[in-house]
């Protein structure tokens, strides 16, 4: 009996397993909030070794029609900005070395990719023998230089500084978003005023108008875009044979 007690006893503990399995479902919570830490380590920014991110914001810059900001990038990238600007940076100064054609340069407020200026008239000829290039007319480059220099502007303006009416090269220059509207002047009559647009800054590579040429960089930029284009002299060549003939035809009259 003595014996049978004493097996009793030795039982009591193995009645106390249940609770400890009883137990084991209460830890489950705190599994399942690791579980839910796991989405966040997704959203955490993805990391790139140095090279490999230079590498593909270059190919970004490269694609991309409209310049781009840092943040752009980085939020494509899901990557810190800074870590994208140091990247930029480095691909500026990379790029600005003199075995490279291209660089990359900051145009209204965000970086493209364009040829450098040293290699434009290579450039320029390689284009020319493949298309003929789209520019703009002589008129209408005059107004929009007109526009750049002294905006805003307004219509009455820009002809009395060029001396002809304008009204068909102004739409243009709207039609192709290099000038926007930018309100009325307060005179008699209220012209509108005219200012150039972030597209005019992308398609002459500026960050800003202060990177504007001076007006004689600008007559030698005009000179070397219209070089194709001289039949302008073509007039004076035209009038200075007729007014020798007008002088001859008294005497053979009076003969």
């Amino acid at each position: 009996m003595e014996e049978l007690e004493t097996h009793t006893g030795a039982a009591e503990p193995e009645a106390e397993q249940p609770q400890i399995e009883e137990t084991a479902p209460a830890q489950q919570p705190v599994s399942m909030d690791e579980l839910m830490a796991e989405p966040a380590a997704d959203d955490a920014p993805v990391s790139l070794a140095d090279s490999q991110l230079r590498a593909v914001v270059e190919a970004i810059v490269y694609v991309a029609e409209e310049p781009l900001t840092a943040a752009q990038i980085a939020t494509a990238l899901a990557q810190p900005a800074e870590r994208v600007q140091e990247a930029l940076v480095w691909l500026i100064e990379e790029f600005e070395k003199p075995e490279h054609g291209v660089a990359i340069r900051e145009v209204a407020g965000g970086y493209k990719m364009a040829t450098k200026a040293e290699h434009h008239d290579a450039v320029r000829t390689f284009v020319k023998s493949l298309k003929a290039p789209l520019k703009l007319s002589l008129p209408a480059l005059e107004t929009l230089a007109v526009i750049a220099y002294k905006q805003p502007a307004t219509a009455p303006e820009i002809m009395e500084i060029r001396g002809v009416q304008g009204a068909g090269v102004l739409k243009t220059l709207l039609d192709r978003k290099l000038i926007a509207a930018a309100g009325r002047k307060n005179v008699i009559g209220k012209p509108i005023l005219y200012k150039t647009t972030k597209e005019f800054l992308i398609q002459f590579g500026l960050k800003d108008v202060s990177e504007l040429p001076s007006l004689k960089e600008f007559e030698e930029i005009r000179r070397m875009a219209f070089a194709d284009n001289e039949p302008a002299p073509e007039p004076e060549a035209a009038t200075e044979p007729d007014a020798p003939a007008a002088q001859e035809e008294p005497p053979s009259g009076e003969n």
